[in-house]
């Protein structure tokens, strides 16, 4: 009698190249002697803290993100005043490229204080889906509500600026309205293209933050990340979410369509670039071999 060898399945082949890609991540070798990771270590290290993520509750995750959107108006709070500031003193071209000194504060203080930001995160949550740790439904899901959250801390910001700024005598609505339509004037296709851009940056800086231990180098690369989203103009859909809601509330000059459209554009282009830039590519340029 000839016995046949028994064929593996599509399924069972990839079930065998799952545990090979996991085997490899989980035995990545440990950090340089220089301080730095590998990026099979960054990758592991992504991977876990995503997935404390998708454990914690609804309710959790909507604070967190309520938060973060909340305590990156801190970077609104310094461009209004420094625009103010510098207006009539330094032609307008330049006050918005001096603006990417104080435009990191508010990112700093949502990475280093651990709090939720959709374009920080969505690399991030991407990478146990495409380790087939997690379902894209479940993915999708959280980002609705990390997004919720955002946005609705930078509501509850944006509108308490306003009130404050005039008062205190360091911005007025005029400000607010000059830097909602400096943020909107591009057309749709631009805004995408820059917004994908700008979450490319956002998935590099949290890959790259997991590279590093020490406060100081996070500090540093955050600076650097953020301050390239400004000073290029680049549009991010969480602090552009306060810009452009802000000018909405305050000029007849940004309808609700405008900023509709702007903020839906952004989330889009951020997502993907987030995505499919960092969260696949890395990911990818890592398993590539793996099983061959």
């Amino acid at each position: 009698m000839i016995w046949k060898k028994k064929e593996i399945t599509p399924e069972e082949q990839e079930k065998k190249r799952q545990r090979e890609i996991d085997r490899e991540i989980l035995s990545s070798k440990n950090e340089k002697k220089d301080g730095t990771k590998t990026h099979g270590e960054v990758l592991r290290d992504q991977i876990t803290d995503a997935l404390k993520t998708y454990d914690k509750s609804s309710s959790s995750i909507i604070l967190s993100s309520l938060t973060a959107g909340m305590e990156i108006g801190f970077s609104y709070l310094l461009l209004c005043s420094l625009f103010f500031f510098l207006e009539g003193k330094v032609a307008e071209d330049t006050i918005f490229k001096m603006i990417s000194f104080v435009y990191p504060l508010g990112f700093i203080l949502v990475v280093l204080g651990q709090s939720i930001l959709f374009t920080e995160q969505t690399a991030l949550l991407t990478l146990p889906v495409l380790n087939n740790k997690r379902s894209p439904k479940s993915m999708f899901r959280l980002w609705g509500l990390v997004v919720s959250g955002n946005l609705l801390g930078g509501f509850f910001i944006g509108i308490l600026l306003i009130w404050l700024g005039p008062r205190l005598g360091i911005f007025d609505l005029a400000v607010i309205e000059k830097i909602a339509l400096h943020v909107t004037h591009a057309s749709v296709p631009v805004i995408l293209v820059s917004a994908m851009l700008a979450g490319w940056l956002m998935g590099l800086l949290s890959w790259l933050l997991a590279s590093f231990r020490d406060t100081i180098s996070q500090i540093v690369v955050i600076f650097l990340i953020t301050s390239v989203l400004s000073f290029t103009s680049l549009h991010h859909s969480i602090i552009g979410n306060i810009e452009v809601f802000s000018g909405m509330i305050t000029s007849d000059q940004i309808s609700f369509w405008d900023y509709l459209t702007f903020e839906s554009t952004a989330l889009i282009g951020n997502a993907f670039g987030g995505a499919i830039f960092v969260a696949l590519l890395k990911y990818r340029a890592f398993v590539f071999n793996i099983g061959k």
